[in-house]
């Protein structure tokens, strides 16, 4: 099989674009984000299910519409994510607000108005709570309300959002000052809402949902809904297990049950997922450039032309994202779901990019310690792949380093066609809004 990982991609699909569009750009898999949306859609639930796409995984214009043309709502995490879904035509009521900014100055006004139109407010800290809450309630919007658990899980630190040393929600030790808040003001929350991290362990996304409930009946009588967050673990390499969220959303339906046959409150379940919708539907296609050894006890090289400003996440966190070599006429020359045909002493290389930077390599480990990676020994002008690149990596590049373009995104619909839907960046656009002396 040609296929690149579990997609309707292929050695072939990945060749033509790369004929019709050049390298490096960004190839998602329609078929695959569809799956996963109607994956998370079926998840048990107890009394009701809301499903919000986090659109920071991948915030194209294209893939919201596609995603929330499927009954998804949305999740942003700053006032402009939320202005780009809703020029993107999703309507505010649709759309919750969970952010660490403080709007204020035309911002403040920005947001006032597209609460009035239904946008959801996710109040994550006191400032944010006291700068909010007469608006709220003069014009009767209830809010959410982020809690900071004090325990937290993710792939890495850096993806850990519930614990000590991260800053997001309001903390348990403040949690009692901040609805003496809202009762005072008279601003109702009727949304609880945890998030824990990304990609953690799924025991602790379980252990997350007894902690919440009890935050709920212990502090929230109006809440008819609760936001458990995302950060279901997915799986990008072959040694890794995503999270199973059937059997997630079976335990939290007893939870919830259990809650009820308690308390007499039926309470809604609101999940988050960004990464497990479409992680595994993307993929970097790059071109080899060069290949080049540094000696025997040194490393044999494959230069790619999209690296560190096309994915940034080996860098940022030491992430491993699978490799495919892929031949220019379209033949699958080693995957990394089958490595079966190489050799551990000839074939491991470093892939490196471009860019005038030693931490300019597609695997590394969290201390930015190269890792070699087997995988076939391609040609000069053959294609190095990168998968699991639909979140979190054009939406987080660190583009323009060394004044490289943003590479275009490429959409392969259901009917085999390969639609653009991010046109390539222009050397013009990146020096636009400078001044000259």
């Amino acid at each position: 099989m040609s296929t690149l990982g579990q997609t309707t991609v292929t050695a072939q699909i990945i060749a033509k674009a790369a004929e019709l569009f050049g390298t490096p750009f960004y190839l998602y898999d329609e078929q695959t984000i569809l799956n996963k949306c109607y994956d998370v859609l079926k998840m048990p639930n107890a009394f009701g299910l809301d499903v919000s796409y986090a659109m920071k995984a991948n915030s194209n214009k294209a893939l919201l519409q596609l995603i929330t043309g499927l009954g998804l709502d949305l999740d942003a995490s700053s006032l402009n994510e939320a202005k780009r879904a809703h020029l993107a035509g999703i309507p505010w009521s649709r759309i919750m607000l969970t952010s660490q900014e403080v709007p204020l100055g035309p911002a403040r006004a920005e947001l006032e108005e597209a609460m009035k139109k239904g946008l959801k407010y996710n109040a994550c800290y006191l400032r944010q709570l006291e700068l909010v809450a007469d608006f709220a309630a003069v014009h009767g919007l209830a809010l959410a309300m982020r809690i900071h658990p004090g325990v937290g899980a993710g792939e890495s630190v850096t993806r850990n959002t519930g614990d000590k040393y991260s800053c997001f929600g309001i903390h348990l030790n403040d949690l009692e000052k901040a609805l003496e808040l809202a009762t005072r003001k008279k601003v109702t929350i009727d949304v609880a809402h945890v998030h824990i991290g990304s990609g953690g362990d799924p025991q602790q996304w379980r252990e997350n949902i007894d902690r919440q409930l009890g935050y709920v009946e212990k502090y929230f009588p109006n809440v008819h809904t609760v936001n458990l967050g995302g950060g279901f673990k997915e799986a990008r390499m072959p040694d890794e297990k995503p999270a199973d969220i059937r059997e997630l959303g079976l335990y939290a339906r007893r939870k919830f049950h259990e809650f009820y046959e308690r308390t007499g409150r039926k309470l809604k379940m609101a999940i988050e997922p960004g990464t497990y919708i479409v992680a595994n539907a993307g993929f970097l296609a790059t071109g080899v450039l060069d290949k080049k050894s540094t000696g025997d006890d040194g490393f044999n090289f494959i230069i790619a032309d999209g690296g560190m400003e096309a994915n940034s996440r080996p860098l940022l966190y030491g992430s491993r994202h699978p490799f495919y070599v892929v031949s220019k006429s379209g033949r699958l020359l080693s995957s990394e779901f089958d490595l079966g045909e190489l050799y551990p002493e000839t074939d491991y290389r470093v892939v490196v990019g471009r860019c005038c930077e030693s931490g300019d390599s597609q695997s590394l480990d969290a201390h930015g310690h190269i890792i070699p990676r087997l995988m076939a020994n391609p040609e000069l002008d053959d294609y190095l792949v990168i998968g699991g690149a639909g979140a979190y990596v054009s939406s987080m590049t660190l583009i323009n380093y060394n004044s490289y373009l943003q590479p275009p995104e490429i959409l392969l619909r259901t009917s085999g066609e390969l639609q653009v839907i991010r046109a390539p960046q222009r050397l013009e656009q990146i020096v636009q809004n400078e001044r000259p002396l």
